[in-house]
């Protein structure tokens, strides 16, 4: 069964068919900047842009950075506020003529990684970091997701963990792997601390890097993997959601 995924971040949407029995992409994913600024109905736009782009006609999910209940947005910290109470599976149903569903960008990356990547068949705690324009978190035990953690506001310093970790952070302040990893490690070993996972998985597109910043992690007690679905496992989640 196929089910196209759509990824909404901060900086782009990306999108492709999947195979939803094994996590493939089945077509290359296409990626579009997203809109500035990014209100609804641009990003709607956007999203049908991609639909029509691939010609598709069957289910859809799609991810969307902040907090999503029954398909409405609570909250929208890296894009425009006035998401804020959008019924955003109602919206972006209308634009496609599709049936939809709406996930957190986050649990959607994680629930792929707990099928097919780094987390499949791990029954203890699990968190899964996003580390891209802010810093996404999915929370599993016995293989169940806990919805909308928001882990990456945790309060570090004086400021929220995603203002001084979040890769962003690391391109906009011109970090060196070992400044930020410095960073992440602080913020990684807090959350451990209030948690106390068996495995972390990092993911977002700074995973395929992992090698350069993984090995400077010093404080914590749990493993700690890259995401084996890199930046594509959000659109494989989303389109979980959507089958």
């Amino acid at each position: 069964m196929e089910v196209l995924g759509v990824d909404i971040g901060g900086s782009g949407v990306k999108a492709a068919p999947v195979d939803v029995s094994n996590g493939s992409l089945t077509r290359e994913r296409v990626k579009v900047p997203t809109p500035q600024p990014a209100k609804p109905k641009a990003v709607a736009e956007a999203v049908r842009g991609l639909v029509t782009g691939f010609g598709w006609s069957g289910k859809a999910g799609i991810t969307f950075p902040g907090v999503v209940t029954g398909g409405v947005i609570r909250t929208a910290a890296n894009l425009d506020p006035s998401w804020i109470g959008v019924d955003a599976r109602d919206l972006f149903s209308t634009v496609t003529g599709l049936e939809v569903q709406v996930i957190n960008d986050a649990d959607a990356a994680g629930q792929a990684e707990m099928r097919f990547g780094a987390g499949a068949g791990h029954q203890g705690t699990v968190v899964m970091l996003t580390f891209g324009t802010g810093i996404g978190s999915a929370l599993f035990t016995r293989g169940v997701l806990v919805p909308n953690t928001e882990f990456g506001h945790i309060e570090i310093r004086g400021k929220d963990a995603e203002k001084r970790a979040s890769e962003r952070v690391r391109e906009a302040d011109d970090l060196d792997w070992e400044h930020w990893a410095g960073r992440v490690d602080e913020y990684m070993s807090h959350l451990e601390a209030l948690l106390w996972p068996d495995l972390f998985i990092v993911g977002g597109g700074v995973s395929r890097k992992s090698d350069k910043f993984l090995p400077l992690l010093e404080k914590l007690s749990a493993t700690v993997v890259p995401a084996t679905m890199h930046n594509d496992a959000g659109i494989v989640g989303a389109a979980l959601a959507g089958a």
